[in-house]
């Protein structure tokens, strides 16, 4: 499975960081590192940890508006698209 969707999950968030300001720019930088690591790992990561990112991803596009709501919707959306093809649940 290519990790590409990951990737692209982590630059749509470095970009909503860029639009966003304060704790939320943080802790939407920190997930993009986050899956910055998952996509440059071999190992595919489980559904649990996907799901907790996602969790993570709706909270904070409830906390954002704008371009950076519309970068972490997306991210979101990616992080989702992968998840679909990991094996299990």
């Amino acid at each position: 499975m290519s990790h590409e969707l990951l990737e692209e999950a982590s630059q749509r968030l470095r970009d909503a960081s860029e639009a966003a300001d304060g704790d939320v720019q943080r802790r939407i930088y920190d997930q993009s590192d986050a899956l910055a690591t998952l996509a440059a790992s071999d190992r595919t990561p489980d559904h649990g940890r996907l799901a907790r990112h996602m969790n993570v991803l709706a909270e904070l596009a409830d906390e954002t508006d704008g371009e950076a709501h519309n970068a972490v919707v997306d991210a979101r959306a990616k992080v989702s698209e992968f998840r679909e093809g990991v094996a299990g649940v």
